[in-house]
């Protein structure tokens, strides 16, 4: 076979096409078809879906990690595009399928399930938590803290229903605990809970951080490193937010936490944009699609993705037009002669991967009852940047940080802001985070860059007014 030289451009389509993420309504519908049959018989899971819309203005689907099923759907199911899970560890009766191309639960093929016997099992932080919360006494499977365990919740008729947790984990084999293992992973928890964040060079302050992260994959291993450092950001996140607050309350009064996380938002200078990169790398992420709006908003955003954890990292950084032709998160961007939104609040706050934590967190959920849900609880929504049959995407109104004057004046000092911007930033601080309300149909894994474009405009810290003042 000949080789094929590819030019620049078309690399950059062939590229662009890889990411070009389809509806899978066919896929999503069947895999809600089955759902919906398994609720009508088991009277708990149905009830507990009731009380996922009602009280937490979440959907039964989003939390859903697998459903098992009989061997004899294998044929239809490919057909709808699962293809077998590589990290799908099982026992040698089941066989392990995903969608590559579509956000929905994982199908559990088993030799002898006949007839119309089904399982399904949504995912929780905290499988004691889940247990305590709905009284639940059977003993889980698995070890405390360990990589997956689960607990059986209901069983009427055909169905058996469970929950399950996940720490690092993408099989469904539970195992023994291991001599100090347990007291390894609280270390490592401990470890990264307590990292200093405040430095006076946020370069070095990457590097030591990097060497914390060794030390930690060290103790517990790449993937359950990931997910202590993921579990702590968001906790660090949601101590600084009064609507992630308000939600994280109201999905542990269901004892689910935060596992129905859809990505974590970073931002970051343009300096120090390749350091997040390698952080992000050496908890195992790898490089998805890159959005760059340039000219248009003067931003752009890598997307990671874990695929042990499942989790995804969209990280953001200020761009020059010209630099839309490059893979800016492996080459030096030097620095700019004026700010962006980006560059501004990583300015303000500082690095999202130090000191100043994740600027968002979006999760799934039914976004018009969740918008509802949240205004009578007093945390109101912005105006949609995504509003399509297959994605609709929101934010809370940002909340409120304070703004040391010493970073200010930094800025003052380098006229990157006005005697005027420096006057309102110190004495009301600038909006530091927000919750984002998003929901997805089709199975759609992708974003909406123009859309993105949009609101990372709408929310330049220079054109925000007061909102919280969060203590």
């Amino acid at each position: 076979m000949n080789a094929v030289t590819l030019s620049a451009a078309e690399k950059h389509q062939s590229r662009e096409k890889q990411f070009d993420w389809p509806l899978c309504y066919e896929a999503e519908n069947w895999a809600l078809a089955r759902l919906d049959d398994f609720l009508r018989r088991n009277s708990f899971a149905l009830e507990l879906s009731r009380r996922m819309r009602e009280e937490t203005g979440t959907l039964f689907l989003d939390w859903v990690d697998h459903l098992v099923l009989s061997s004899d759907q294998e044929q239809t199911i490919r057909k709808l595009g699962f293809v077998p899970d590589p990290l799908g560890e099982t026992v040698p009766t089941e066989t392990a399928f995903w969608h590559p191309e579509a956000m929905l639960p994982r199908i559990l093929l088993h030799s002898r399930l006949r007839g119309d016997k089904s399982h399904a099992a949504i995912r929780a932080d905290s499988i004691p938590e889940f247990m305590a919360v709905h009284g639940i006494t059977e003993t889980p499977e698995g070890k405390p803290l360990g990589d997956y365990r689960r607990v059986l919740v209901n069983e009427q008729g055909a169905t058996q229903f469970h929950a399950v947790e996940r720490r690092g984990y993408r099989g469904y084999l539970t195992d023994a605990p291991q001599p100090g293992e347990a007291e390894r992973i609280l270390s490592a928890f401990e470890l990264w809970k307590t990292r200093q964040r405040n430095f006076n060079d946020d370069e070095k302050g990457f590097d030591q951080t990097l060497a914390l992260l060794g030390q930690i994959i060290d103790l517990v291993g790449r993937d359950m490193a990931c997910h202590i450092v993921f579990a702590e950001e968001r906790a660090y996140w949601e101590r600084r937010n009064r609507a992630a607050e308000i939600q994280k309350r109201r999905q542990d009064s269901l004892g689910l936490g935060w596992a129905n996380h859809d990505h974590h938002t970073f931002r970051s200078s343009r300096k120090l944009f390749r350091h997040l990169m390698r952080a992000l790398e050496t908890l195992g992420f790898e490089r998805r699609e890159r959005y760059y709006a340039g000219a248009q908003a003067g931003w752009g955003a890598q997307i990671l993705e874990q695929p042990v954890e499942g989790i995804v990292a969209f990280c953001d950084v200020d761009l020059q037009p010209e630099e839309t032709e490059i893979d800016f998160s492996r080459q030096p961007l030097p620095e700019a002669p004026k700010l962006g939104t980006i560059g501004l609040w990583v300015g303000l706050h500082g690095e999202s991967f130090l000191q100043a934590g994740m600027h968002h967190l979006e999760c799934r959920f039914d976004y018009g009852l969740l918008r509802e849900q949240l205004s009578t609880a007093g945390v109101e929504t912005m105006k949609p940047f995504s509003d399509f049959p297959f994605l609709k995407q929101a934010f809370t109104e940002g909340e409120r940080w304070p703004v040391s004057r010493e970073r200010a004046e930094r800025l003052l000092c380098d006229k990157l802001i006005t005697q005027a911007q420096f006057e309102e930033f110190t004495t009301r601080g600038a909006i530091g985070s927000h919750l984002e309300n998003l929901q997805r149909k089709g199975g759609f894994k992708g974003f909406n860059q123009k859309s993105v474009s949009v609101i990372i405009e709408a929310t330049d810290p220079r054109k925000q007014s007061a909102v919280h003042q969060h203590a």
